[in-house]
């Protein structure tokens, strides 16, 4: 397992422009409290405890009404730390949980009614990860949940590379769920560039609006703090279709050590990249209000 800081990062800095009422963070985590909620035996990392009232203060100190919190895979298929964050800020909080292919109807129904309206799904490998993920569900464990998943009303959301999305596209897109792609397919990491057939046929499913995109600059760059690499593709999604796009912070920013940023600073990026102020509210507010049901 792979260490971490102990801590959470410190509260962000006020962004330039406040953001707007029911502006909305769609991708967090929570760790914790341990003492209630231990971490899987079986994962890949040790994150810092990241508790539901740490998370709240972080929204409250970036001046954002609502937040979307994904399971992370440290926890497993174990979702009641986040069940409990959603039971604490119901009309502030949607939830993303992480399941297998056991989970019973009972309890996707229990998640449902508890405020999840996603599951997540992992299909990554890199040099921290080169067998995968413990504690993640993969893209096969979708095709199989999926007609479960479209009875129970919960999205399908994808933490992998862009380049599979595209080779997986029309198996995704015939599941009949929404789908939605973590850190912007992680494409600043990536050779990809506007000639690529790849990087077409990824923006044309979002242009289609077959695809939603969560603008998580941090996991699609390796230009910290500039994150220059991710730009040009973050621009390039909203010229294809703003209306599929949400805004997420990444808190709390694990494995990332001295690189950890500001988030406070990522809304600015975002803003300065984003350049329309009626286009930047859409993907703060309207955009995760229609999706995860705000």
């Amino acid at each position: 397992m792979s260490g971490t800081r102990s801590n959470p990062p410190p509260l962000p800095s006020r962004p330039l422009v406040a953001p707007p009422a029911g502006a909305c963070d769609a991708h967090a985590h929570i760790f914790g409290p341990f003492a209630r909620f231990p971490l899987a035996a079986d994962r890949s990392y040790t994150p810092p405890e990241a508790t539901p009232e740490a998370h709240r203060t972080m929204l409250d100190a970036l001046g954002f009404d609502r937040g979307v919190v994904v399971q992370g895979s440290a926890h497993g298929v174990d979702n009641r730390a986040i069940a409990a964050a959603l039971a604490a800020a119901p009309d502030r909080l949607r939830g993303i949980a992480v399941v297998d292919e056991s989970v019973t109807d009972m309890a996707l129904d229990e998640l449902r009614r508890r405020g999840f309206t996603g599951v997540r799904f992992t299909q990554v490998k890199s040099s921290r990860y080169p067998n995968g993920m413990a504690g993640a569900s993969d893209l096969r464990a979708l095709a199989a949940l999926a007609p479960r998943l479209r009875e129970h009303g919960l999205h399908a959301q994808l933490f992998a590379n862009a380049d599979t999305v595209v080779e997986a596209g029309e198996n995704l897109l015939a599941l009949g769920l929404p789908i939605v792609v973590d850190h912007m397919g992680r494409t600043g990491r990536t050779e990809w560039g506007a000639t690529s057939p790849l990087y077409r046929e990824f923006l044309a499913m979002v242009r289609e609006g077959r695809l939603w995109v969560k603008l998580t600059m941090v996991r699609s760059s390796a230009a910290y703090p500039s994150y220059d690499d991710a730009r040009p593709f973050h621009e390039a999604l909203i010229e294809a279709n703003a209306d599929r796009l949400v805004f997420g912070s990444d808190w709390p920013l694990l494995n990332l050590g001295e690189r950890t940023p500001d988030i406070g600073r990522l809304v600015d990026l975002f803003r300065q990249w984003t350049g329309d102020d009626a286009v930047a509210n859409r993907i703060l507010v309207d955009n995760p209000a229609a999706l995860y049901g705000f």
